[in-house]
């Protein structure tokens, strides 16, 4: 331990111990003296001194050190003030102070912990126990700042993908001209985990007043999810031409995907056809949840979304389903969180929907949307684990305007 610290690393791509900078701080010309040449013997060349408490914090003000190592008994000002000012300030909340002290009584020593003191060295000093102090609290504060810059660049990737992902995702605009062409209203509702889930739904545009509507949920969190889930987006809309038929276009999507993914690596996925002018939704689902259909006359009914992951084997071939949409129907798409946090899964979500639409009035008269999203949110919570994502489709009634 009291050996000189490991060389430089070649690259030069992480910090060295030795250059750590560390701040002396006493009142006595040859403590000071004798602590630097311990240091500097040791490897430790990035040494400055303080000959008192007032000189100690302003140069910690000029440019905070990694450590300080500090006399306790100090004329003006003495350690214990010095500690209480610097945990007062919440930037060097975590540097370490290795107090220097003859103390020996135990109210001494928790007086000194309590002011902020990181660590306690014996005077006389022992050369052996002071460089294994200086050390592995050196080493502490390297890895407490490795980790507060790898979770600086997560926090940003992150930043980035939420706005890659809202890039993505269908305008306002681009629903309003569905609407007006197939007579089927789209909202959504989105709730995005602190670390993203790889969620992402959008459209497919066809003719005939038609449109293909999908929802994707990538396995697993964070960066490589969001990634893997915008990587998937681009598949889908690359096969745009075999829109019109759900089966097809989600076996050529798997098979696709197969290739593009790593082992282990795998998406839930609904993809159907919304035919305002037919009154149909004909899908096609991968380990997907079940479409939730909400009929004007205030019954729920729920769609079979069984089948293998995409992703996971090439060749699989899907099959594809129908569920009528009558005029002041509404269908709900939704991701596998709202199922999960949901104790009872699918006969829990029934039951929220269930006293969402008696609030909202039963049948196709009141905001079945406001409701439901209203009543998820409280079932839910405001910090979800996982993405929430719920996709709403509403076919107009004729005197509403079609």
């Amino acid at each position: 331990m009291s050996g000189a610290p490991d060389p430089v690393p070649p690259d030069g791509s992480a910090p060295h111990i030795g250059d750590c900078h560390i701040l002396v701080v006493d009142d006595t010309d040859f403590n000071r003296t004798l602590i630097g040449a311990l240091l500097n013997e040791a490897g430790f060349h990035n040494v400055a001194f303080a000959k008192d408490g007032f000189d100690a914090l302003a140069q910690i003000e000029a440019a905070a050190p990694d450590l300080v190592i500090l006399d306790i008994m100090m004329p003006g000002m003495d350690g214990f003030e010095v500690c209480r000012k610097l945990r007062a300030d919440h930037a060097y909340a975590d540097l370490p102070v290795l107090v220097q002290t003859a103390l020996s009584s135990s109210d001494d020593r928790n007086r000194a912990f309590d002011a902020g003191t990181t660590d306690l060295i014996s005077k006389p000093l022992d050369r052996t126990e002071l460089l294994a102090r200086v050390r592995i609290h050196l080493e502490n504060r390297m890895l407490i700042r490795d980790l507060q810059l790898y979770r600086a660049r997560v926090e940003g990737e992150l930043a980035i993908a939420r706005s890659m992902y809202e890039h993505l995702l269908p305008t306002p605009a681009t629903c309003a001209a569905l609407r007006d062409t197939s007579g089927v209203e789209l909202r959504s509702h989105t709730v995005l985990s602190t670390d993203m889930g790889g969620d992402i739904w959008g459209l497919v545009r066809l003719d005939g007043g038609r449109f293909g509507v999908y929802l994707l949920d990538m396995a697993g969190r964070g960066v490589s999810a969001a990634l893997n889930a915008f990587r998937m987006h681009t598949l889908i809309h690359e096969l745009a031409a075999l829109g019109d038929d759900p089966a097809a276009f989600l076996s050529e999507l798997n098979d696709r995907a197969a290739r593009l993914l790593e082992v282990g690596e795998h998406a839930t996925l609904l993809y159907g056809v919304v035919d305002g002018g037919a009154g149909t939704f004909t899908y096609a689902a991968a380990a997907a949840t079940s479409p939730v259909l909400l009929l004007p006359d205030g019954n729920v009914r729920f769609g079979d979304a069984a089948g293998l992951p995409v992703g996971v084997a090439a060749g699989t071939r899907y099959e594809a389903r129908a569920l009528p949409l009558p005029e002041g129907a509404a269908l709900m798409l939704h991701s596998n969180a709202v199922l999960d946090a949901l104790e009872a899964g699918t006969a829990g979500l029934d039951a929220v929907i269930a006293g969402a639409l008696a609030q909202a009035g039963g049948g196709a008269g009141g905001d079945r949307f406001e409701a439901v999203t209203q009543a998820l949110a409280a079932a839910l919570g405001d910090t979800p684990h996982d993405d929430h994502t719920l996709v709403w489709l509403e076919r107009a009634c004729l005197e509403r305007g079609a």
